[in-house]
């Protein structure tokens, strides 16, 4: 039988992979650069091609029924093969590769490193994403992220692939002048918990200290160098402060070292080419 008669329209299969990744008509619409409408017709053009419903349409949010979830499972390997030929073929063209993170991470730890990955694999355009929130790595908002905590984040793949270690800093003046009135200067976080547990291990009550809630970690690091306050050193991010003594230790404590890391966090299913060669090297490069 001729392959044509059992195809269905290929725009229609585009527009259901996008639809089916987002769970959204409105993030298809986006991605694929066309109406909602337009979405929602190649939709119902399959559907009415396989005599099936693929979607189930809520209020505010639209799952796949189970033929439509069976049939996503099926094609995307398909597509993804069809794309990586493609790509194969494109041959000397660029490849981007999105990486969500926190701004701090990227200015303090990869920034400096990434002159090597692109030696390495200078066909790989790396583009990095920081945003406090995490990214949405499952529904294709980024090919992978880096994360900082301890793991347990649902539909996702994530692997530890470096380990913090964690002690309150100051700058040496603001220490001289003592510590035990604070204040704890704090990035915002969606889990808080590195005061928390650093308390913990090393049995200081800080409840009553006053503490300041910045933005982001690279500015709690420059306040803390500025001699405003206590903030909690993680030392991957801030070695080179440790090393030239801007930033000492406020407190003699051992410092925490355990499950609290950096992740990289991988959709679940296989890696494309780009981000396996990324995955490799940030290993090399937490290792070095």
């Amino acid at each position: 039988m001729p392959l044509h008669q059992d195809l269905p329209p290929l725009m229609a299969l585009r527009v259901f992979e996008a639809v089916a990744r987002h769970l959204s008509f409105i993030k298809a619409a986006d991605e694929l650069s066309v109406t909602q409408s337009a979405i929602s017709h190649q939709v119902h053009k399959l559907e009415a091609f396989l005599d099936q419903r693929l979607f189930v349409r809520r209020t505010r949010a639209i799952d796949l029924t189970s033929a439509g979830a069976a049939y996503y499972r099926q094609i995307e390997p398909a597509l993804s093969a069809i794309a990586a030929a493609s790509r194969e073929l494109r041959g000397n063209q660029r490849t981007t590769l999105r990486i969500g993170l926190l701004a701090s991470f990227a200015t303090l730890w990869l920034a400096s490193r990434l002159s090597d990955f692109r030696a390495k694999h200078p066909d790989i355009h790396v583009e990095l994403i920081p945003a406090v929130h995490l990214a949405d790595v499952k529904g294709g908002e980024v090919d992978l992220a880096i994360r900082y905590g301890k793991g347990h984040w649902p539909d996702v793949q994530a692997r530890r692939f470096m380990t913090e270690t964690l002690t309150p800093v100051c700058s040496p003046a603001f220490k001289r002048q003592g510590v035990q009135n604070g204040p704890l200067l704090m990035a915002k976080s969606l889990q808080p918990f590195e005061w928390t547990d650093w308390s913990q291990h090393s049995a200081i009550d800080l409840t009553q200290v006053p503490s300041v809630m910045l933005h982001d970690y690279n500015i709690v690091v420059e306040s803390a160098v500025a001699g405003q306050g206590i903030a909690m050193g993680r030392h991957c991010l801030i070695a080179r402060r440790l090393n030239d003594g801007t930033l000492v230790p406020a407190f003699d404590t051992e410092p925490l070292r355990g499950e609290i890391g950096y992740w990289l966090v991988t959709p679940d299913r296989p890696l494309s080419a780009p981000a396996a060669c990324f995955s490799q090297w940030l290993d090399e490069a937490a290792d070095a």
